[in-house]
């Protein structure tokens, strides 16, 4: 005769793999930010190939990219990660970033929204706030090397130093 033990274990152990499923967000161990990015209609280079440790998307489609360091990435302007990026994820859209800023005339403005509207036209449009610029969705095609601000700091600073001339 069954237990009361046998009758229930596999009910609970599957609610329990459900649960875990459905409610848990869903932090992404088997596949890259850049695949998902792919997934859903944006181009794999929007986060950098180096410097992302993880990732999470909630059931709210709220994205949150784990960077090792703030760094800086070079497209057409320069563009600055933040530790942590947030976004809401669409398909063909990343809407209200948090922890994006580009480089616009030596301003860095931070990004609000990254949108693919119409994949055909290979165009992308960045919302900076000021301006909503309208770049190629070729610029993004592959995944950019980041580098930690500290890096480019030190860097710049070289430059800088190289073209100075000191008189004696």
């Amino acid at each position: 005769m069954a237990t009361l033990h046998t009758l229930f274990m596999p009910t609970m152990i599957h609610t329990l793999m459900l649960y875990l499923l459905l409610i848990h967000p869903l932090a992404t161990t088997s596949s890259s930010i850049h695949e998902l990015l792919r997934s859903r209609g944006l181009p794999a280079g929007l986060f950098p190939k180096n410097g992302v440790k993880s990732y999470e998307l909630d059931e709210h489609d709220q994205l949150r990219v784990y960077l090792e360091a703030p760094c800086v990435a070079k497209f057409e302007t320069r563009v600055f990660f933040d530790s942590v990026v947030r976004a809401n994820l669409s398909y063909g859209g990343l809407t209200g970033v948090d922890g994006l800023s580009q480089e616009e005339l030596f301003i860095w403005l931070p990004v609000k929204d990254i949108i693919v509207s119409d994949p055909s036209s290979g165009i992308i449009l960045i919302d900076i706030g000021l301006a909503l610029k309208k770049l190629s969705l070729s610029l993004f095609e592959e995944t950019p090397i980041c580098n930690p601000q500290d890096v480019l700091v030190e860097k710049n600073l070289a430059r800088m130093s190289s073209n100075w001339k000191f008189e004696e």
